[in-house]
């Protein structure tokens, strides 16, 4: 096949991914000039279905957008009706919360590793086939999600859409007697974290960079998971540097109250989903976007784990902007939740009411906090009776379209650049570029069929 031909290429749907969308590439002479994420799933309207509803449904409701991140809606529900109502949970509460949320990002970043983006890197179509050619490596992976489960489990009373949380806190909270079987499990489960960083970090990785400015969330003199200020990164093209610099660059914040006002959400005519622009430009949210705003606050296990697998030292201000190393920053991320999740385990006191009241009033209030793939927003309007009047939710996914549509065309022009490519090897680069961000596509609205287009270059 030749860069000149003219081709349409199908692919009915692209595996290990959450969800089902449409890919349309196309190339002139040789130049990609169009990558679209047609995301072609029906609207799920969650945003219209939550108004006229109580106050006190959406942590329950939003959980049933995703059964990989359910704890991600509902803790930012929670947080935005709880700032709706003039309502702050603290103390223990808030631990138990945050370890809740470690359980989650335990599962959901091990299932991405293990069973989703690993066969990648190894010449594997699935992790069926993972599982023949690295059975322990798929085994010490089931270990690790596990441990993520239990948490969700005794937590939030099942691993899938937990049935515990509620405003102001839990509808029971766990003993410290209960935790202690948990603490043994996890100590067993940072073993398997910090071999499974070892183990991707020897995967080969194509030389890339991203050229997107990064948000995430921040809190001072910790990792940000369920709560924290949107923290913006410049994109280095900004300051003159590379698309693949690994040195971090000044930061900007904005309040969570003024979070539409930053990221603005546009519908797209290829796309049931909204896609969003950060002050007018295309931005990433997710992994690299944590690790690079608040990477030196991770734990010390974790940061020498970093530093092992070359990603460097996040002190010292080195970034990640390859995607393909991604699945290296999930894994330390892993290790981290581990390590976050016995830290508020061994100095965890039963609090005394498992919930604090939560009273309505009219109001409208704001959450977000990091799901596994970046920072989910949540604002709900509440009237004086209780009643929400008008919710809006800003998945990560859909604010990674756009990073993930410019990303494809990157990789695609680069191979392009090199000669010949065939069908089926433009395919698993494509799918693979994609796998990179794991997109959440039933959050954002669903993936994957790819249509290439190429037309003889002009004389």
């Amino acid at each position: 096949m030749t860069h000149r031909g003219s081709r349409t290429l199908h692919v009915g749907s692209l595996a290990r991914v959450e969800g089902e969308t449409a890919l349309h590439l196309r190339t002139d002479g040789g130049e990609v000039t169009e990558a679209r994420l047609a995301i072609y799933e029906p609207p799920r309207f969650f945003e219209a279905f939550l108004r006229g509803r109580s106050y006190t449904e959406p942590p329950d409701i939003t959980s049933r957008i995703c059964g990989i991140c359910p704890v991600a809606y509902q803790m930012s529900a929670c947080r935005a009706v709880e700032d709706a109502c003039g309502v702050t949970v603290d103390g223990q509460l808030a631990a138990l919360r945050r370890l809740l949320y470690c359980g989650e990002w335990i599962e959901s970043q091990t299932l991405h590793i293990h069973l989703l983006h690993a066969p990648d890197f190894l010449g594997c179509d699935s992790a069926i086939d993972l599982a023949r050619t690295h059975r322990a490596d798929v085994e010490r992976g089931l270990r690790l999600k596990q441990a993520g489960n239990t948490i969700m489990e005794l937590l939030g009373g099942r691993a899938i859409h937990p049935v515990n949380v509620r405003l102001g806190g839990f509808h029971r909270t766990p003993t410290a007697a209960e935790l202690r079987p948990l603490a043994e499990r996890l100590r067993r489960a940072r073993d398997d974290a910090h071999q499974t960083v070892r183990w991707v970090a020897g995967f080969d990785f194509p030389d890339a960079g991203c050229d997107h400015d990064l948000l995430a969330l921040a809190v001072p003199g910790s990792y940000a998971i369920e709560s924290g200020t949107p923290t913006v990164m410049p994109a280095p093209q900004a300051a003159g540097l590379p698309a693949g610099s690994d040195r971090a660059l000044p930061t900007r914040t904005f309040t969570v109250c003024d979070f539409g006002d930053h990221v603005v959400e546009n519908q797209v005519p290829h796309s049931t989903a909204l896609q969003s622009l950060l002050d007018g430009r295309r931005h990433l949210t997710g992994s690299l976007a944590r690790y690079a705003i608040s990477g030196r606050w991770l734990s010390p296990t974790a940061v020498q784990a970093a530093q092992d697998a070359g990603l460097g030292d996040p002190r010292r201000g080195i970034v990640c902007r390859n995607p393909f190393r991604s699945i290296v920053v999930r894994a330390v991320e892993v290790l981290y939740a581990v390590d976050e999740a016995l830290r508020i385990i061994d100095a965890y006191e039963r609090p005394p009411r498992p919930h604090v009241d939560v009273s309505p009033r009219a109001a409208t209030g704001h959450g977000a906090t990091e799901a596994p793939r970046g920072l989910l927003y949540h604002r709900y309007a509440v009237d004086g009776e209780g009643t929400v009047t008008d919710a809006v939710l800003v998945p990560p996914t859909a604010q990674n379209q756009g990073a993930i549509e410019a990303d494809l065309r990157r990789v695609v022009q680069e191979r392009l650049g090199r000669g010949e490519v065939t069908d089926a090897e433009l395919t698993a680069l494509c799918e693979r570029a994609i796998r990179n961000h794991d997109p959440c596509i039933s959050c954002s609205a669903h993936f994957l069929d790819l249509t290439v287009e190429r037309t003889a270059a002009r004389d």
